[in-house]
């Protein structure tokens, strides 16, 4: 098996893409230098079986949705962005998210380049970028909603002592940490469980902050411990300036204050320490955020990405994709699929107040 990497530079943010393929498909033709488009809000086709989809700005829709407009057929699921909308009118740039960006690709002598190029394109690689001079409209309704709104309290009650992700996707995450992370670091394992993720080797004080009392407790990483719950109360109870760097393991999805969340680890921070973001496409489907289940998996990485960028205060940014290892023989759902969890990872640096 072969890793393949794309790596390239959006407005305000380093990207990095891994692949790993046995082999590399012919990938389907994507639109490059494609005209924006203005349509009639009529022709965005947002019914979708159960579902009513309103278009919003920044945000990524298959071209089926806009088919007659898009001249396409009612099957391609090619996205296209909104990069702009009146009460009668949307504007959508068809164009591959890509295309605007000069790319790097790290290939095996013998692969096929374009092939290569074309595999990462087709499989949502730039979505994570966002459109220029453009915000989002990620927040249409904030704070974020979820199926179960009740409190998290009842639904983390029990505790859950497994992993959430396959063993070698947790083995990449594990990696990245040890990549990013320092010996003597005092790290805040943020929504922590009863496993850190770091590596064995990697010398740091762990203070865990989660949900479940015995799942902390069971965490032999952590030296101390608090049970708390950021969506009932986002603001840290810890001092400025108290951690190094936060790590944040497959439960960024459920904030639903991200914003204040953000803004809380920015001070708790010092200075030039970083915050990491990882993630993958296993949730609890009730206490998901809604916009995450609405979105491309590389979609939500911009979005976890926006965070970030809206709080003001992180500078050097990236993102980081590993997707397509194969799954442990011995884990649960083999039967189900053959590939690991992919990971997502979104970090930064805390910039000091000016």
């Amino acid at each position: 098996m072969d890793e393949f990497t794309l790596t390239w530079q959006s407005t305000v943010t380093t990207h990095c893409d891994r692949l790993f393929a046995n082999s590399i498909p012919k990938a389907s033709e994507l639109l490059e230098g494609a005209a924006i488009v203005t349509l009639p809000r009529a022709q965005f086709h947002g019914k979708q079986r159960h579902l009513t989809i309103e278009p919003k700005v920044g945000r990524f829709y298959p071209h089926a949705y806009a088919w007659e407009a898009l001249d396409c057929s009612r099957s391609d699921f090619r996205p296209f962005r909104v990069i702009a909308a009146t009460p009668d009118t949307l504007t959508v740039d068809p164009n591959h998210p890509l295309t605007a960006y000069a790319l790097t690709i790290n290939a095996p002598v013998a692969a096929d380049q374009q092939a290569v190029m074309a595999l990462f394109k087709a499989q949502g690689a730039g979505m994570q970028a966002p459109y220029p001079d453009i915000a989002p409209n990620y927040y249409a309704v904030y704070p974020f909603t979820r199926k179960d709104d009740h409190a998290d309290a009842a639904f983390y009650s029990h505790p859950r002592l497994v992993a959430h992700l396959d063993k070698t996707a947790l083995a990449q995450v594990t990696a990245l940490y040890g990549r990013l992370l320092q010996t003597g670091m005092h790290v805040l394992d943020l929504m922590s469980s009863c496993v850190s993720h770091l590596p064995d080797t990697l010398d740091v004080q762990v203070t865990g902050l989660g949900m479940n009392a015995a799942e902390l407790a069971a965490n032999p990483r952590l030296q101390q411990h608090i049970v708390h719950d950021l969506n009932h109360t986002p603001l840290l109870p810890f001092a400025d300036a108290s951690f190094d760097a936060v790590i944040c393991t497959v439960s960024v999805e459920y904030l639903t204050q991200p914003l204040a969340v953000m803004s809380e680890l920015a001070r708790v921070v010092k200075a030039g320490g970083v915050v990491i973001m990882t993630f993958s496409t296993r949730w609890f489907p009730n206490k998901v955020i809604d916009v995450w289940t609405e979105m491309h998996p590389f979609e939500r990485q911009g979005l976890v990405l926006d965070y970030f960028v809206k709080t003001g205060r992180f500078s050097d940014l990236h993102t980081e994709s590993v997707r397509g290892l194969p799954r442990p023989l011995d884990d649960a759902h083999r039967r189900e699929t053959a590939v690991s969890d992919p990971v997502f990872a979104v970090w930064g640096t805390v910039t000091a107040f000016l």
